[in-house]
């Protein structure tokens, strides 16, 4: 017999780790009133004393001219390159190298001159395998870039019976990636991105690559570039390019060091400050149950907007990242339902008073909130005029924290709700339309009705970002989230709603997903080309949470991949 909604989330717990890939059938006994639940999180593995010493040589004004220098000398590159699939190429590493900004202008005149080419020649209709490569490149960078890109032009890799007939390695990721920019409708994509999985699945199993190989392929069908953030992909790909046979153009890989360590030292800058910050608030000490993440917040911060001009939203973003990381715990760990519910009220009302009588450790946490939130409203309006953010940004934190509520009544009560009725509140409590507000407020340039117009003409992508963050969460740490007894998760919701086993949740989740990805790729088209300057930012929520979440709890477990990617990227210069 299947769980009942009101058997209690608790005592699914103890069932579920020996029981991960079986279905529920099991009748457990309601508990009405569960303990407080044990935090599981580690202390902090960061020295902040140690960070705060960063210097770097590339914080000096002759190396931004050394860059400008260089960029004159690449530029003439574009001129110099007369075939279609050289000029692609030539784009195709800017944009991974992270010089995009350089060449706006001879990239979009490239572009320009390609699709002109291309439509002349009939680039389109040829067969053979070096063409099918670079339409399928094409391909992926028109659409990239913004261009209109009929999936007819994919229509040559299939056979008359409907199956791909491309076997190259380097085609087949081309193809894939290109097919994880669909929309909903487009049936050739799909198609694409189903053969393409397959048949590179099929090589990984029966060939004899290496082992780093076989890791990048692997990495490159879990999470296509797509859903990446560009600029952590940035010094990966300068190494690939390094270990290439026939080399990229030298002056572009010099250019690209150079700017990945300019950039790294005001990253490096802006992270001191917040260090600064988060050591004169000196909160956590008081806080034995919540994540110190302050390093991994701002880690985040920088995957949203790594712009140098962007660094005052970096620093604001990082604040608001891990207060919501405490504030999450404080509902999820440490609060009784009533105390919570007092919480909530107080977060509405927006008064300190009405945390009184709560523990220390929570009037602390909303002191905090409040505290930081107008600090970061004041800083706002200094930086940018216009109107206030700070009705709006409190909007957004009480919708946070009433979604939050829920999920704590509905652990209380023993709850386990739909994946409809979870998502329906999920989306909400995954933190995204509150990041996006701080995120939207913090890269324009000035706060005005056009501003809160904008948060409105987007409010598709950030429903869709915001489901993206909250499936990625929930599939990176759900094992954790059981282990200390947590609101069901959408793998368990699915598990016990169709009677299904973990990795037939997973599959649908995965899908789910896929989906968001499509309406997020829809909407995000619709917008004009100033909004999607910005809104890009919003999509990087997203792209962020694939990074956090991809190998495990990137928030909870910070000695893994997340530690890696740090001293990676924000760290460690290239030499």
């Amino acid at each position: 017999m299947m769980l009942s909604q009101t058997t209690s989330y608790r005592n699914i717990v103890s069932l579920f780790s020996t029981m991960q890939t079986k279905k529920l059938h099991s009748t457990i006994k309601k508990q009405s009133h569960p303990e407080r639940k044990i935090s599981t999180y580690k202390p902090n593995i960061w020295k902040y004393d140690h960070l705060l010493t960063l210097t770097s040589e590339y914080s000096d004004e002759k190396y931004k001219a050394q860059a400008e220098k260089l960029k004159e000398k690449v530029s003439c590159t574009f001129s110099n390159t007369i075939c279609p699939l050289d000029l692609l190429e030539l784009i195709d590493s800017i944009d991974k190298l992270g010089l995009s900004c350089y060449f706006e202008v001879e990239t979009k005149e490239a572009l320009e001159k390609i699709i002109m080419s291309v439509k002349s020649s009939g680039y389109y209709s040829s067969s053979k395998e070096e063409d099918l490569y670079a339409i399928a490149l094409c391909f992926r960078l028109l659409r990239e870039h913004g261009h209109h890109a009929s999936q007819d032009m994919l229509k040559d890799f299939f056979d008359g019976k409907g199956k791909l007939k491309v076997s190259d390695v380097k085609t087949l990721l081309e193809l894939l990636e290109g097919s994880c920019l669909s929309v909903e409708g487009e049936n050739v994509l799909d198609d694409t991105r189903l053969f393409t999985t397959k048949n590179l699945k099929s090589l990984l199993s029966k060939s004899d690559y290496t082992f780093t190989t076989k890791e990048y392929l692997r990495n490159r069908l879990s999470c296509p570039l797509a859903w990446r953030v560009k600029w952590y992909a940035v010094r990966t790909h300068i190494s690939a390019q390094e270990l290439e046979c026939n080399g990229t153009n030298p002056m572009l890989l010099k250019l690209a060091k150079l700017n990945f360590n300019i950039i790294q030292a005001t990253h490096q800058k802006d992270l001191k400050h917040v260090l600064r910050w988060w050591m004169n608030v000196s909160i956590v000490e008081d806080l034995s149950f919540t994540r110190d993440r302050i390093v991994e917040s701002f880690f985040y911060a920088v995957g949203v907007a790594s712009e140098p001009q962007h660094g005052s939203m970096r620093i604001w973003l990082t604040k608001v990242i891990e207060l919501v990381l405490i504030i999450d715990d404080v509902y999820d760990i440490y609060g009784s339902l009533a105390q919570v519910q007092q919480f909530t009220c107080a977060i509405e009302t927006w008064d300190p008073n009405e945390v009184e009588g709560l523990p220390e450790c929570m009037q602390i946490c909303f002191r905090s909130l409040h505290d930081t939130i107008e600090e970061i409203s004041v800083e706002i309006q200094q930086q940018k005029s216009g109107l206030s953010a700070l009705p709006y940004l409190k909007q957004v934190w009480v919708n946070f924290c009433k979604a939050l509520l829920l999920e704590a009544t509905w652990y209380h009560k023993g709850h386990i709700p739909t994946l409809e009725e979870y998502l329906n509140n999920a989306w909400i409590s995954s933190s995204g339309p509150l990041l996006s507000f701080h995120v939207i407020f913090g890269v324009t340039n000035k706060i005005t009705k056009e501003t809160l117009h904008l948060y409105e003409d987007c409010r598709e992508i950030i429903y869709h970002t915001s489901v993206v963050i909250r499936l990625c969460n929930d599939q990176g740490t759900s094992a954790s989230e059981l282990e200390r007894g947590d609101v069901a998760s959408s793998i368990l919701c699915y598990m016990q709603q169709e009677n299904v086993s973990e990795d037939v949740a997973r599959e649908h989740i995965e899908s789910i997903i896929l989906d968001s990805w499509k309406k997020i790729n829809y909407h995000f088209n619709t917008l004009s080309t100033s909004q999607q300057k910005l809104v890009k930012h919003v999509v990087n929520e997203a792209r962020m949470a694939h990074v956090m979440y991809q190998f495990g709890d990137g928030f909870g477990v910070q000695d893994g991949e997340t530690r890696d990617q740090v001293l990676f990227n924000l760290v460690n210069p290239i030499t």
